[in-house]
């Protein structure tokens, strides 16, 4: 055999044989977020370096529990999901579903152009235009929607389970969010 033959076949089965990953972590990426639904898990990156004030908001409302329980309450196909509004808790209020938060508006708008809205972006929600009333929404893109970049602030990034992004439906719950490798994480 040749060597080019011998290399060829060394690298197509170190293809076959690879296992198939989670995307690698980001240099600089802080804490990972994992959110199990009964469709599967989510595990997202963070950005405090970029959106500091974002990041330290939904890392306090992840450990205090804010998110377990929620539902999705907006799932709209190949574009985005949102969570975050308290009254998804009652399905009965589906109606008012979207409006709420947790009551401490981050208070400060953290867009930037750095990070693009590329599937698996995870982003900051406001009412209307007021950016700076961003508070326990956030939305996760299931493509890339570069229409967004400049508007929302993307504080995360999808590192396994974009498949889960892309089946979750309105109405799927958060059954439990935590921080990755922290007591009482996995």
């Amino acid at each position: 055999m040749t060597r080019l033959t011998i290399a060829a076949l060394v690298l197509a089965g170190w293809w076959v044989v690879a296992p198939v990953s989670p995307q690698d972590k980001s240099p600089g990426a802080g804490p990972i977020v994992v959110l199990e639904t009964a469709r599967g898990t989510i595990e997202f990156e963070t950005y405090p370096e970029e959106a500091p004030k974002t990041v330290a908001r939904i890392i306090e409302l992840v450990k205090q529990g804010f998110y377990n329980g929620l539902r999705f309450h907006r799932a709209e196909a190949n574009f985005l999901i949102q969570v975050g509004d308290p009254a998804s808790r009652d399905v009965s209020r589906e109606a008012v579903w979207g409006r709420g938060g947790s009551g401490t508006p981050i208070g400060v708008s953290e867009v930037t152009k750095k990070r693009r809205h590329v599937a698996g972006a995870v982003s900051m929600a406001y009412p209307g235009t007021q950016r700076t009333a961003a508070d326990s929404q956030f939305f996760i893109t299931r493509r890339p929607a570069p229409e967004l970049d400049g508007k929302y602030t993307v504080f995360g990034r999808v590192l396994a389970g974009q498949d889960v992004v892309n089946r979750i439906q309105k109405g799927d719950a958060i059954t439990r969010a935590y921080l990755k490798d922290e007591a009482g994480g996995s």
